[in-house]
């Protein structure tokens, strides 16, 4: 008698949810809240799995009916021929980077890009998100700007199709599937490669407080600086945003120093490029005056006056991996997530040299 009122309860509680979802297009996540079970457990009933306990099956099968749960559609072949890709903005060097290399893959397998522009509004993304579900992507790849706006895990594993995110912020844990690069050590490189040229005062523009990436690279930037023998000081640190206007400003700030650094690594490369004007405005050379480190290794570093020295962040690449993912991947969220950290390597050119003590004289001008 226990199990058949129990059983009961069950069936009023997916009616009830059944009732609230009406006239809404049902997703595994609302047919899992309506079993009491969770989304990967619903997906193992779905595609005929054995490690699901009879009662909790039934349960399942009865939210199924009861939501009037519906695969996505798709063509004889089961697939769309579309992923979306989410992205904050496109008026970045890296942003172009990323959605280029998204295109290209997409392209070589068959598939059409869809692109969705949230402008900084991943706080709130009730809004695109209808849009993914009513579009029924093959798959969707999502890019971060920043951890204060990370969506929420379980938002992101009610998406009816595989997805991966572009992490540059690495702000999720082990359960949702991402791309990241090697922050850290790409933060420890830049700074080694200006201590190895015998720079001692060594400045750094950051990026915001709440981007992983940015802190990473500031702690890489400061375990190579004890690896010199060298104290971190923390007036040769300003907070950035990643923009030129941040590198000009941290710049000038730094350079104003009673004793202004040597050598300066930007946290990316347009705040390189906002160094760049702020020190060609003060009469300084580069990297005669001043040497000078970005990180990305975006197309410009090639066409700047002189070539920048920079950490390759390897974005086209991450993009296509994620791209390939979604598409060759089964939708399967009850598997181990995908979780990758490519490598950074460090790019030598023109805006680095040797410090000499004899340049100091005119630095202070």
């Amino acid at each position: 008698m226990a199990t058949e009122h129990e059983g009961t309860k069950v069936r009023k509680r997916v009616r009830g949810v059944a009732r609230r979802v009406a006239g809404e297009r049902v997703t595994i996540a609302v047919v899992a809240r309506a079993a009491g079970v969770s989304v990967p457990t619903v997906s193992k009933v779905l595609n005929g799995r054995d490690a699901v306990g009879p009662e909790t099956r039934r349960r399942v099968e009865d939210a199924l009916a009861a939501t009037g749960y519906r695969r996505r559609g798709r063509s004889e072949t089961g697939k769309t021929g579309l992923v979306d890709f989410v992205i904050t903005e496109l008026d970045t060097a890296w942003a172009c980077e990323l959605l280029r290399g998204a295109e290209q893959e997409a392209y070589r397998l068959g598939a059409r890009l869809v692109l969705t522009v949230t402008h900084d509004r991943q706080a709130h993304p009730r809004e695109w998100f209808k849009t993914l579900a009513s579009r029924e992507s093959d798959g969707v790849v999502i890019v971060l700007s920043s951890s204060t706006r990370l969506i929420a895990p379980e938002r992101l594993r009610s998406i009816d199709a595989p997805f991966v995110v572009i992490d540059q912020m690495g702000g999720y844990d082990q359960n949702v599937p991402t791309i990241g690069a090697t922050n850290w050590a790409g933060g420890f490189a830049a700074t080694e490669h200006l201590t190895d040229l015998g720079h001692r005062r060594i400045g750094m523009i950051t990026g915001p407080d709440d981007v992983l990436c940015g802190l990473e690279r500031l702690d890489g930037y400061r375990a190579a600086l004890g690896r010199a023998g060298l104290s971190p000081d923390e007036d040769l640190v300003r907070r950035g945003d990643f923009y030129a206007e941040g590198g000009r400003r941290g710049a000038a700030e730094l350079l104003d120093l009673p004793e202004p650094p040597t050598a300066i690594f930007a946290g990316s490369d347009q705040q390189a490029t906002g160094v760049y004007d702020e020190a060609h405005a003060r009469g300084l050379r580069i990297p005669d005056d001043l040497s000078v480190v970005g990180f990305d290794d975006v197309d410009m570093c090639e066409w700047m006056t002189p070539r920048l020295t920079t950490v390759r962040q390897p974005l086209a690449q991450m993009a296509v991996l994620a791209v390939r993912n979604v598409l060759e991947t089964a939708h399967s969220p009850d598997e181990h997530p995908l979780r990758l950290e490519l490598s950074t390597r460090l790019v030598v050119r023109e805006s680095t040299a040797p410090w000499k003590p004899a340049r100091a004289a005119r630095r202070r001008r």
